[in-house]
């Protein structure tokens, strides 16, 4: 299962899907994260750049290219929660702590 986190530099989860600034990738297999990578998306920034709906759109296709199975924040907005059960991805939020122990409370 390929879960993305929103997280913070010092590796708690993040507060805002939409907004986060990093995005860790947690391969989890037989209930251990098999990789973990740190990916900075810059969302903070891009956020209020370009048209309508174009940021989803570019978390959309971020997700898509990295085959996420389930995200995990400690909020996400109504748009996209909706966006991103139309494509089939699990949706956990309201979580906080250390990013690692909540993939593994979580992934399924």
């Amino acid at each position: 299962m390929k879960v993305a986190i929103a997280v913070t530099p010092d590796g708690m989860v993040g507060g805002g899907w939409g907004k986060a600034r990093d995005v860790a990738l947690a391969t989890v297999e037989n209930g251990a994260i098999q990789d973990w990578q740190v990916e900075h998306v810059e969302w903070d920034r891009l956020h209020d750049e370009g048209g309508e709906g174009q940021h989803h759109a570019r978390i959309a296709r971020f997700l898509l290219d990295h085959q996420v199975n389930q995200v995990i924040t400690g909020h996400m907005g109504p748009g996209m929660e909706h966006m991103l059960g139309r494509m089939g991805i699990q949706i956990v939020t309201g979580v906080s702590g250390p990013a690692k122990d909540v993939v593994l409370q979580h992934a399924r």
